[in-house]
């Protein structure tokens, strides 16, 4: 079923001048990009994106970590378009990540992993209406409303 899913290049892979690399090497395993932009995170939006770790003892370093630089914000498409790119991620250490992923290929420990990406439906939803609102998403896919209304689980502008 086709889906949607949030991605993010995080500044280590930014500040790495890995950018197209990474975009390239996404695009090859068969995601269209419909949504990108550079942007710098404010400790707010870390916050928000980041909510579920808070409390966590990594919470302020990850922070600080993801609004030390500008980040590249994606809204990903395919067919079952969260689990995929969560299995092409990586596992969270580079260190631990099969040769193929993204994280093996462009991070260097945690959190300078390269790449940020949802870890479930309900988080990609969460995540992409976030940062973009419907009207800054392209898909190449002409989808019913219904469709459309399944691929994005309903995302609207917060």
């Amino acid at each position: 079923m086709l889906e949607r899913t949030f991605a993010m290049i995080k500044p280590d892979a930014v500040k790495a001048n890995r950018i197209g690399a990474i975009l390239q090497a996404i695009h090859s395993r068969g995601f269209e990009i419909i949504g990108l932009y550079l942007h710098t995170l404010s400790a707010l939006d870390a916050q928000m994106l980041y909510r579920e770790h808070r409390g966590r003892p990594y919470y302020d370093r990850l922070i600080s970590f993801i609004t030390s630089g500008p980040v590249v914000l994606l809204v990903l498409e395919r067919d079952q378009a969260v689990s995929q790119f969560r299995l092409f991620l990586g596992a969270t250490n580079p260190a631990q990540a099969e040769p193929y992923t993204l994280r093996a290929q462009f991070g260097t420990d945690i959190p300078s992993n390269a790449v940020h990406g949802s870890d479930s439906r309900e988080a990609a939803h969460r995540e992409i209406q976030l940062f973009f609102k419907a009207s800054e998403l392209y898909s190449p896919h002409v989808l019913t409303d219904m469709d459309h209304d399944r691929a994005t689980d309903t995302h609207t502008a917060a």
